[in-house]
């Protein structure tokens, strides 16, 4: 078992399916685990909008006068819209765009001083998608291209500190959850396009969220101590293609 002991860490989009899981990882490893996510949503411990600078200042605030530090950060906050480049509406982009790579940043950059003070780790949720691309997810896409290098700038930032605050990326593929689920319901068949992107995978199963919380927490821990800057996919073998 990784131990977490006594680290305090903040997981965002932490009601969603792959945030809940990575907040009950933290717990199981006997970390503190802070959940955030946007107003009215269950079982968390801060209302926080990612796409908010005021949002960022104020929870990270909350955060120092409580406990006066941070040893991680989860950056899972998502949205997906379904839609090539030429049917992409800029509204639905510009969504994306804020709640997935300016929402990382502002965590990045916001809890970054925090972390500094006793170095940690982040843990940005990146994408396959946002390594190979994907034609009917353009948004989606590039929210997650941009993820991942912001995960590689900041990790060589981080890397200039003693204790350094390391930065890297969780590249999952298809997670059994919500956002697959939405993906489905706007295609005309649901049914078959589950079956499609099973079928892409060479293990043949949909991705677990408890699986991509376990290697959150790896990265979370000292045992990642030498792991920075990282791309790490969990695609079932999906890039390796």
């Amino acid at each position: 078992m990784v131990d977490l002991s006594g680290k305090i860490v903040l997981v965002t989009g932490a009601a969603g399916t792959i945030g809940s899981a990575i907040v009950q990882a933290i717990k199981q490893a006997s970390g503190i685990a802070i959940s955030s996510d946007l107003p009215g949503k269950l079982g968390i411990d801060k209302v926080l909008n990612v796409s908010s600078e005021t949002d960022w200042q104020r929870t990270t605030a909350e955060i120092e006068q409580t406990y006066g530090r941070l040893d991680g950060l989860v950056n899972a906050a998502g949205v997906v819209t379904v839609g090539s480049i030429e049917k992409t509406e800029y509204a639905a982009w510009r969504r994306v765009i804020d709640v997935n790579l300016d929402g990382t940043f502002l965590g990045c950059k916001y809890a970054f001083p925090l972390i500094r003070k006793k170095g940690g780790s982040i843990v940005n949720l990146s994408s396959v998608l946002g390594m190979i691309g994907g034609p009917n997810l353009v948004a989606y896409s590039a929210s997650k291209g941009g993820v991942a290098l912001l995960t590689k700038s900041v990790a060589l930032h981080g890397a200039r500190y003693q204790p350094p605050v390391r930065c890297n990326a969780v590249c999952p593929a298809f997670i059994k959850g919500e956002m697959v689920d939405e993906v489905a319901r706007r295609s005309r068949d649901a049914k078959l396009v589950i079956q499609r992107l099973t079928a892409e995978i060479p293990l043949a199963r949909l991705g677990e969220a408890a699986e991509v919380g376990a290697l959150c927490i790896y990265l979370l821990s000292d045992e990642a101590a030498f792991m920075t800057g990282a791309l790490v996919p969990i695609d079932g073998g999906l890039t390796a293609r």
